[in-house]
């Protein structure tokens, strides 16, 4: 697992040097906020610590953000951050979700645009944004999210550069899935996998609820088995310091997990069955984590066979509610291993709507200090911690920013000796 420092913000850095200060800073006027994509447990937060560092910085700059991400581009909607905002904009540290709202929104996808009235027919999506960002006259717009949301604003600038307005556009990385590259760990991560952990640790209870009771926890993760590993992890620790009474049958073994299936590991069902049937035999019950993508492609390639088309969204991602991983793992294992009752539980509207836990509120004030950092400095990018730089926070230029990078299995030790001690390795 990755582990972040807490250390200076540079927020305290920049704010030591009053006299220079003002001269960086005079030609920026007005900057713009918006968070796009899924939520995660850091879009609040990370509003939060932009507005504190700007108003540490230069409280003359004004500030605006856009509602619900490029749809609110788009349609010229947004809110001003006023005096009183920034005064109570430590309360959001204590809420999930955004305040100004999310979509999913692909800029270049006129199509799309078009179908859901952010645009008119006619219109191009990029020009439709960089109008409102001209009227609004913003020098820096900081986008909160993925690499689609990233990706997407760096088109937007180079759209604009192209046409002679020049914008600073900074990303903040944010994705549950960790799996942006090169970004060694993307904001809220860690607090997903913690509140996966936690959600788990009340289903599992339903394993009292019925004899021979199957219960699949199907875990966020479209592309990266990331979180289902490090949320297993995680829950592995909290349940060794756990007591139980193993005479009235609460024994560790039954609050285990037997199971873990990500997209990055080859399953051999029929053998895996074998191994889960022994233990229902023995246990009394199964428990398996399983992350939304694994197995996504044959259970893809099976619904269309079958003659029936599976939705995608505007990034043309598998809708995957409709594809529905955790019942197609139930069903492939309950009569296998002799099951009485299937129960297929999700954690990921639980996990990624928290608020920001302490490690993830240190990685977004210094994220957020360095992208006020990199605004006075002229600089565009998205803010990370640089795995291909020794993990140092940086700028780092868009055209390197992709999604998709895959958890490696076998280089994550603790993940590996967990796959060990269940006997699934």
């Amino acid at each position: 697992m990755f582990f972040y420092k807490y250390r200076k913000s540079f927020a305290e850095i920049l704010i030591a040097y009053d006299g220079v200060k003002n001269t960086i800073l005079c030609g920026m006027r007005r900057v713009a906020i918006l968070t796009a994509g899924g939520i995660a447990p850091c879009l609040s937060s990370a509003i939060a610590a932009l507005i504190q560092e700007y108003d540490k910085v230069s409280p003359e700059i004004e500030m605006i953000c856009y509602r619900d991400g490029y749809k609110g581009l788009l349609l010229g909607d947004s809110v001003n951050v006023t005096h009183g905002t920034v005064e109570s904009a430590e309360i959001l540290y204590k809420f999930g979700g955004s305040p100004i709202g999310n979509s999913r929104v692909k800029l270049t996808n006129v199509e799309d645009c078009v179908k859901r009235g952010f645009i008119k027919e006619g219109q191009i999506p990029l020009n439709v944004a960089a109008e409102q960002l001209v009227k609004d006259k913003i020098d820096v717009l900081h986008t909160i999210g993925g690499d689609d949301t990233n990706t997407v604003a760096a088109e937007l600038a180079r759209y604009l550069e192209e046409n002679g307005y020049k914008l600073q556009v900074i990303g903040l990385p944010k994705t549950i899935d960790n799996d942006i590259i090169p970004i060694a760990h993307s904001l809220g991560a860690n607090t997903a996998a913690e509140q996966t952990a936690v959600f788990f640790e009340h289903i599992v209870a339903e394993t009292t609820a019925n004899p021979k009771m199957f219960i699949v926890h199907e875990v966020m993760g479209r592309k990266c088995g990331w979180l289902a590993a490090v949320s297993a992890v995680l829950y592995t620790k909290r349940l060794q310091e756990r007591e139980f009474i193993s005479s009235l049958g609460m024994s560790k073994e039954k609050y285990s997990i037997h199971g873990i299936y990500v997209p990055e590991m080859q399953i051999d069902i029929e053998k895996e069955a074998t191994r889960l049937a022994e233990i229902m035999e023995t246990v009394g019950c199964v428990n398996i984590f399983v992350s939304e993508g694994a197995c996504v492609d044959e259970i893809v390639s099976s619904i269309e066979a079958g003659g029936e088309s599976v939705p995608r969204d505007a990034f043309g991602h598998v809708k995957l509610d409709f594809v529905n991983p955790g019942q197609w793992f139930g069903s492939q294992f309950a009569k296998r291993i002799n099951a009485e009752k299937v129960l297929v539980q999700k954690s990921g509207y639980f996990a990624r709507s928290a608020p920001s836990n302490l490690y993830d509120i240190a990685l977004i004030n210094d994220s957020a200090a360095m992208a006020v950092k990199c605004a006075t400095n002229g600089e565009s990018g998205v803010i990370g911690l640089d795995e291909e730089d020794e993990n140092q926070m940086a700028c780092i230029d868009f055209q390197r920013i992709k999604g998709g990078r895959p958890f490696n299995v076998h280089k994550n030790m603790e993940f590996v000796n967990l796959l060990r001690q269940i006997g699934q390795l």
